[in-house]
């Protein structure tokens, strides 16, 4: 029996994930498909954040027991979600199969203007203290390479604004996020399970190298997207798919 859990980054929810989950489960053919929250995030927005990734890794495999989900998972996991899931494997390795990991970056592998583009700096003020009308349209920006004027586009910064507002995040626990992200630092070690990395060539938050670098330090499968940006599945959800189904085929 497959269960795939799916984490999200910095902010972001469950429901950002959009019709992505149903695509990923139905392509590949999974028993079941999770998507989970962080506390400070979502249906949890009222929580206070994990104070580390390490936390978050734990609160992930207390979300599951829960629910009624042994392990072992398949995890796929994007940005910060992909933080916690290194954590989750260097911790508990018997309890993951495989990883998905996309346009993530790490400590001790990738330096900080490589983990966040300088461009951003200014950025993350913006997300502290801007309107949420402001911060959801500023984090669109930053992590699609959607047209910029697209139906489609609009759609999603409209989605998101409703989401924005029913269940909003606190600047303190954007901070707490912001640090568990800074402060995490993985073992040097290739993951003790099989990896893939997926890559956005025109991320504008994270700079491809990075997952570059962990591709050659691991030497674990990578594949790159020419023209997507940091939210992978949300620029091409159908290439998302093919990619890790193809890899779980060879």
């Amino acid at each position: 029996m497959t269960t795939w859990v799916l984490l999200r980054g910095l902010m972001r929810e469950s429901r950002h994930w959009g019709e992505f989950p149903m695509l990923f489960q139905n392509t590949m053919g999974a028993q079941h498909v999770v998507t989970l929250d962080f506390p400070g995030n979502g249906s949890l927005h009222a929580q206070t954040s994990a104070a580390s990734v390490t936390a978050m890794a734990g609160h992930c495999r207390t979300q599951l027991k829960q629910l009624g989900y042994s392990p072992p998972y398949h995890v796929l996991a994007l940005s910060l979600g992909a933080m916690v899931a290194v954590s989750w494997s260097e911790l508990y390795p018997d309890e993951i199969e495989k990883m998905v990991l996309i346009n993530t970056s790490l400590s001790p592998y990738n330096p900080f203007y490589h983990r966040l583009r300088p461009a951003n700096y200014f950025a993350l003020l913006r997300l502290l203290y801007g309107s949420a009308v402001q911060r959801e349209k500023l984090i669109l920006d930053l992590t699609s390479a959607l047209k910029n004027h697209s139906e489609h586009r609009q759609a999603i910064l409209q989605q998101w604004l409703t989401y924005a507002r029913e269940w909003p995040v606190t600047r303190t626990n954007i901070l707490r996020q912001l640090r568990a992200a800074l402060y995490y630092r993985a073992t040097q070690t290739k993951p003790p399970v099989p990896v893939l990395l997926l890559a956005g060539q025109q991320d504008r938050l994270v700079n491809v190298r990075c997952s570059l670098a962990l591709a050659q330090h691991w030497c674990c499968a990578m594949r790159l997207h020419p023209t997507a940006g940091h939210d992978l599945p949300l620029d091409d959800d159908i290439w998302v798919t093919q990619q890790v189904k193809e890899w779980l085929d060879s």
